[in-house]
């Protein structure tokens, strides 16, 4: 068995939620021992596609015609596409329908969570869909308040400092308007949000929340996996406001380094991450505001070691055998 992973315009999404999840895939596949290629050149007996553009589509197509096996990878919804870039609410429902003809190309498609797959077959998609998570790598992500110290001494945080961290595009999506409001309210806390996208993209409520001048909120831009580990050690707290994902990597990743976390309240994470049991979530504004206050200062109980059990059952170890079961089907029974 051989998988040929393609993933239409890689580099331009390298920094990218997606380009994170192709990464795992590639390490799920090594520690699996599945033989796997990116050069289209090659033979192959499984194309495993990771986007929804026109050569994806037609790389699909020809394969088919090939009697190659086919499988979709669903990192998208119409759900997460809608509150994105400018205008994407605009098009939402010709995007809608783009993915579909897409996805059907699978012989089975691949979504990172339930919620995803009840969003797809919603789609009246009626292709076999698993549900496998993108994953996190624990062998990387760990708890090392060392890490936690160089974070603080390149950004000038003092050990008194209270910092909050967010991370992801400057989307509306991504809950960074929600973020900059939150620094407006609690001055006496550090605010810093890592990613970047151009903000030629974005809408004007998030280039207005981008340009806000605070004395405690700075916008670091996009940085490498290694300082996110870093802030996330030392942070008081990784706070994601975001409005919708396909699953949302960043809270796997405050998970295994034990970071607290506060997640806003939507379906995403209703199966796997519980209110005050793994993590705390809130529903508005000023819930996110109360409860920043209480979790910074130790007025709630900490759930960093039920939050860790939740990265541990998403550890890329075991997305391999996943994604290697789902390969195993699609040539044996489809």
């Amino acid at each position: 068995m051989k998988v040929l992973l393609y993933t239409e315009g890689e580099k331009m999404f390298s920094k990218s939620g997606l380009g994170k999840a192709i990464k795992h895939q590639m390490r799920a596949l090594d520690y699996e021992g599945v033989e796997y290629t990116t050069n289209l050149k090659d033979d192959y007996d499984i194309v495993h596609i990771n986007f929804y553009g026109p050569k994806s589509y037609f790389l699909a197509k020809k394969a088919r015609k090939k009697g190659k096996k086919v499988v979709y990878h669903a990192h998208s919804t119409e759900e997460d596409f809608r509150n994105g870039f400018i205008f994407s609410k605009q098009i939402a429902p010709l995007f809608k329908k783009w993915l579909i003809k897409c996805y059907s190309l699978g012989d089975v498609i691949i979504t990172p969570t339930p919620y995803s797959k009840r969003l797809l077959e919603g789609y009246g998609i009626t292709k076999k869909i698993y549900a496998i998570s993108n994953g996190i790598e624990l062998d990387k992500f760990k708890t090392d308040k060392e890490l936690g110290k160089e974070f603080r001494k390149k950004y000038n945080y003092s050990d008194d400092d209270k910092v909050i961290i967010g991370i992801g595009l400057y989307i509306d999506r991504k809950g960074i308007v929600d973020f900059v409001e939150l620094a407006k309210r609690l001055p006496d806390y550090k605010f810093i949000w890592f990613g970047y996208s151009p903000l030629s993209a974005a809408s004007k409520a998030v280039r207005k929340a981008v340009n806000t001048k605070l004395d405690n909120l700075v916008f670091a831009g996009y940085v490498e996996q290694k300082e996110i580990i870093n802030a996330m050690n030392g942070c008081d707290l990784y706070l994601f406001p975001t409005l919708e994902e396909t699953e949302g990597i960043p809270i796997l990743e405050a998970c295994a380094c034990k970071t607290k976390a506060l997640i806003r309240d939507i379906p995403i994470f209703e199966e796997w991450l519980e209110d005050g049991v793994n993590t705390y979530k809130a529903k508005d504004l000023d819930e996110f505001e109360s409860k920043i206050v209480k979790i910074v200062n130790n007025e709630l109980p900490s759930l960093v070691e039920e939050g860790y059990k939740v990265a541990e059952q998403r550890d890329i170890k075991k997305v391999g055998a996943q994604l290697k079961e789902a390969y195993e089907f699609v040539l044996k029974e489809m």
